[in-house]
Order: C-alpha cells, then structure tokens, then sequence
C-alpha cells in the first residue's frame, strides 16, 4: 500500500540510524582488510542475500494491478454476502494474472493456462476467488495434483521440460482431455490478461439472508474481447519480449485505458445437483449454460497499479478458503484438497504470519486469538487474552453467521467410484467443445498445435504414449485424431 515519505529523507539503517558511508566499507588503512565493526557493510549484504523467497511452485510468474468491484444487479436471493447487498456498491480488490508452470523469469506468452486470482477486500474480511483463465482443471482430485504438477515442470534428471512427461501423464489420465483441449486451442496463448475471461473454475455454494443455499461458478468475462496469439506470433514474443503480458497491462492501465471485466455466476439448486447428468461437483467438467445461464453481478476495473511490485504482487497470497460470509464450500474434491493446501503453501513461502502483509491484511476489523509466529508485526494482541473463552475482553459470536448445514449423500467413507454415473465420461464434453463451440480455423489450429506438442515425445516408450493419446483424440472425434496422426505421420489403423 503507499505510504507517505517524511520529509526529511536521512539515509538510515533498517534500524533507523541515519549513516554516511553508503559507497565505502571501513578497512585498516586504503587498502588494508575489511573491518567487522562495519555493520552496515553486513546489513546491507545479509538483507541482498535474503531477497528472494521461494518462488511459488505453481503460478511463479504474475502481474498484478488493484481496481474497483462495482454492484450492477441484485443477487440478494441467492447470497446475503455484504459485498453484493446493494446495487452501485463499490469494493476495492487485487488481481493477480500469472503462467503456471514456468519459473518466475519465464515467457509470459508460452502455451500454459493462465492464473487469474481476485482478492476483494470486504468489510466482512477478504474473499479470495481464486481461479484460471479456464472453466475446468485437468484433474479432479488432489491427489493426482502433486503428480500432474510435476510432469508440467522440470525432468528430474535432466532438468529440462520434457513433452514426454506430459503426454505420458495425459495419456494415463483420460479426465484431463478437456482440459487439454483447451490448452492446446488458440485459448492456450492469450493476447497477453486483458483478453482472457477468468473463472472460479470450482464449485461454490452463496447462501441467502433464510440461511438457504445454492451451489455457483463464477465467470469473470473479459470486456475487452477474447484474443489470442497464433502460435508463431507467442513463440516470437517470447525471444524478443517475454515480460509482454506484464507490459500490456502496466501500459493500459497508465495511459488510463483501464480492463474492465463482468462478474456473472451460474446457480444450481440442491435438487437439480441430485438429478444431474454426471457430478456436478467434478472439475473436469463444465455446466452447460444453455441449462444454467450466466446472470449479471458487477463490473471489475483494474485501475492502479502497485506502488512496488515485491510488497504488493509478489507477497501477496489468495487462498480459495478466504470466503466470507454467505459464500460457502462445495463438496467439490479439488476444492476441499485446496482450502488445505493454498494457505499452506503461504505459510511455507510467507510465514504464518502472512495475513499481517499489508497486501493480504484485511482493512477492516481483525479479532482472534492467534499469536506468535515468525514476523509477527502488528503488535501480538499486546496485553489482551490469548485464549477463549475469558472473562476480560468483549470479542462475541453472532448467531446471524451461521451458515446452514450441508446434506450429505452418504454415510459411508470410501474412495473414487468409478462405476459411478458420469465419473468415466471424459470424451462428450470435449467432443461437444471441438464440434459445436470451435470453428473451422479453430479446429485447424487445435490439430497443428496437438501435433506440435506431441512430436516432442521421445524415448523408448515415444510410439507408445503417442498411440494412447492418439486413442483418446479418437474417442472424441475421428477427425481429430486422424489429423494430428497424419502430421505425425502416424497410421490410422494403428490406434483407432
């Protein structure tokens, strides 16, 4: 957040101890050694070999920019959450935009979904939406995430990226085809955050003032227009401008052209959740919005940028467990693997202590009992009790945030079933998206950018895992796998 600069501006140490010698370190004469005395010398050296923190393991690169939240429509029946109770209400955020599998100093125009985090700072605490750029995930349960993860980043042996570890994982798990899909359309190289829609991609629930629930998505639709780069103009941009995403949005946002987004959701009831086709809590798959259609919320707008990038972008930490009050959970699998592990992750890489950063700390009211930890900097609950109940303070419940509870559909604790209805169809909704959603030139694309992708298999099990993906290409539609396998040079006969 920006802070105002005193007037009077004193070089000083991190102690405030206003020093000289910036540019010279004492020694025993002009050219004798080094002193220990010098302080400062080790200050200014032990702080530099401390900048870096761990980068994140996911999501490493990303642009930032805070903006507004604007109420356009009135969703009262469905949530009673305070940041929608009134049309016109404005609600400062921050998004983030990032690439997901590179490092922080790779190319922001690879072919890689694209993070697309918001944290709204409400005044019944922070609500972090956390998504991508796509409305699915290329599996369903947080089990396999550790595993997909790895095949995205670097060959352990040769620490290079290797298409072989991709595909061999893709092709092991069929329920990542629709995500994969995606990816390896014109949507896996946007036209740099501007032109790319966000989803919540999971399952929520919003919650009324009757203490009713709904199960939602959240879309975040681009106002710009969707746009993409061909993968000849990504490629290029990523030798001679690989910072472009970050740049484009910096530059809007200064010469005030600033990206607007609109925030819809889609509402499912309990009892079409029941009836549904296949689970509705599966984030491999979408729900058609012919049968739940988008509904209006508000409007975002980025419009200032981060006074400093490490204190504002870098630090900051979304987690998918931050909702506030009538917004709730799903049963949803990914969900429930990450409302663990996203606030774990920040505490590894921030500290525990990582909702004191200015960035990620609530501008309202904060009353707990938390205290300690590394880098506890906003005074450790002074005097007051660490403990509930007491008898000293007046920190309270209230009985109106209670959210209702949630039916479940079994008592029985078991794993994946697969025989279960829908659980095993991993081919009509990416069949649905190659046919009826894309266009001619848009399948064209897919096919060369399939064929691009899967040359780079190699090794003894090259044919093998080829032929498998071929395979699953196959059972979505003939005309796919048939036109990635003749780029390849690969026979029909040999995987259909």
């Amino acid at each position: 957040m920006k802070q105002d600069n005193p007037s009077d501006k004193k070089l000083t140490t991190a102690s405030g101890r206003p020093y000289l010698e910036n540019d010279n370190s004492m020694t025993v004469g002009p050219r004798g050694p080094i002193l220990l005395q010098d302080y400062f010398l080790h200050e200014k050296m032990a702080h530099f070999n401390r900048e870096r923190i761990p980068e994140r393991v996911v999501h490493a690169k990303g642009s930032g920019a805070f903006g507004t939240f604007t109420v356009t429509h009135d969703i009262s029946t469905y949530s009673r959450a305070k940041i929608f109770n009134e049309i016109g209400k404005k609600t400062r955020l921050l998004i983030r935009f990032s690439t997901v599998g590179g490092e922080k100093g790779s190319s922001d125009t690879v072919r890689d979904p694209r993070g697309f985090a918001v944290k709204f700072y409400t005044e019944d605490g922070n609500w972090d939406l956390v998504g991508n750029n796509t409305p699915i995930f290329f599996v369903k349960d947080p089990k396999k995430f550790g595993d997909f993860i790895h095949t995205q980043k670097r060959n352990p042996q040769t620490n290079l990226k290797s298409p072989t570890m991709m595909w061999d994982y893709w092709s092991l798990n069929p329920e990542s085809m629709h995500q994969v899909m995606i990816l390896m359309s014109d949507r896996g190289t946007p036209y740099g955050y501007r032109h790319m829609n966000g989803y919540s991609s999971h399952t929520f629930s919003l919650i009324n003032a009757e203490n009713e629930r709904v199960w939602v998505k959240f879309h975040i639709k681009t106002l710009q227009g969707i746009k993409n780069f061909s993968p000849e103009e990504a490629e290029k941009l990523s030798g001679t401008d690989p910072d472009w995403a970050q740049r484009d949005l910096l530059e809007a946002i200064e010469s005030e052209n600033y990206p607007k987004w609109s925030l819809k959701i889609q509402v499912m009831t309990d009892e079409q959740a029941k009836s549904f086709p296949w689970n509705p809590f599966d984030l491999t798959k979408i729900w058609p919005h012919i049968d739940y259609p988008l509904m209006e919320v508000g409007e975002i707008e980025l419009n200032e940028l981060p006074e400093n990038y490490f204190a504002e972008v870098e630090q900051s930490a979304f987690a998918p467990a931050h909702v506030v009050d009538g917004i709730g959970y799903s049963p949803d699998k990914m969900l429930q693997g990450r409302l663990l592990s996203y606030p774990d992750a920040h505490r590894y890489r921030l500290g525990v202590n990582y909702e004191q950063i200015p960035v990620n700390k609530c501008p309202y009211h904060v009353a707990n009992y938390q205290r300690d930890g590394f880098m506890r900097v906003d005074g450790n609950g002074g005097g007051s009790p660490n403990y509930w109940p007491n008898s000293f303070d007046n920190i309270k419940t209230e009985e109106s945030y209670k959210e209702p509870s949630m039916k479940m559909e079994s008592t029985l604790a078991d794993w994946y079933d697969r025989n279960a209805k829908g659980e095993d169809d991993h081919y009509s909704q990416p069949r649905s998206l190659f046919r009826d959603v894309m266009n001619d030139q848009e399948r064209k694309n897919l096919i060369k950018n399939y064929a691009a992708s899967m040359s780079g298999i190699s090794g003894s099990k090259a044919e093998e895992i080829t032929l498998r993906q071929l395979g699953h290409l196959h059972k979505v539609d003939g005309g796919l796998s048939t036109g990635v396998a003749a780029i390849l040079g690969i026979e029909t006969g040999k995987f259909s």
